[in-house]
């Protein structure tokens, strides 16, 4: 585990993840979904409250997640192992277009289902952002980080970053999609699923070798 002060490469390489798990781009034509019909006023509302709700979850779980797999007698390499097949899996979706679809199902049902509920808080805030990937991820990087309060703020300011570059995304949604397209979108989501599957087998590697340490 890494001590002392976290390097620049460490925070790049937390924010990556976030990033790639929460892909605030691909968040963009389902949000233009879910807030269909609604005046500009309220868009903006449910873009600025979204995030933020998103992110006290993430927080949530950063200083209360490890608790809760004490409680339940879960190891971290357990978790590393499971965790890197879950994110692997979210790779896969990615890669061939299903994690949109299946999220803008989500959106869907909440427009039809959930009308009088909060859109910020579902589906935008959880699952769509603050999802089992964010969450999955955030424990891991708080494993590894998280020993100094310096890590801490780390792996919780590259949450922050991600988490804002959604707001932001959000907030000038519209024209993000006329500039860029659905096609562009896509792609990069799919650019994206390639990385998170490369970083979720390198955490299954670390959770296998934490079992069984090489000689």
């Amino acid at each position: 585990m890494p001590s002392g002060v976290p390097s620049v490469e460490d925070f790049i390489s937390a924010l990556v993840v976030f990033l790639v798990v929460v892909d605030p781009i691909g968040l963009v034509p389902i949000y233009l979904g879910l807030t269909r019909g609604f005046d500009s006023r309220r868009k903006r509302t449910i873009a600025l409250r979204g995030p933020l709700i998103s992110f006290a979850i993430i927080v949530f779980f950063a200083y209360l997640g490890e608790l809760v797999l004490s409680a339940l007698s879960i190891g971290m390499p357990a978790f590393r192992i499971a965790g890197g097949a879950l994110l692997f899996w979210i790779a896969f979706e990615m890669l061939f277009q299903r994690r949109a679809e299946r999220k803008e199902r989500t959106a869907d049902d909440a427009r039809t289902e959930e009308e009088a509920h909060d859109l910020a808080v579902f589906p935008l805030a959880i699952p769509l952002i603050a999802g089992p990937g964010a969450i999955t991820s955030t424990l891991l990087l708080m494993d590894r980080y998280g020993a100094t309060l310096g890590g801490q703020g780390m792996v919780l300011g590259a949450a922050a970053v991600a988490v804002g570059s959604v707001m932001a995304l959000l907030v000038v949604a519209d024209l993000v999609n006329k500039l860029l397209g659905r096609t562009v979108i896509h792609t990069v989501s799919r650019v994206l699923g390639i990385v998170l599957a490369a970083l979720a087998a390198q955490t299954i590697i670390e959770g296998i070798t934490a079992v069984y340490p090489p000689h």
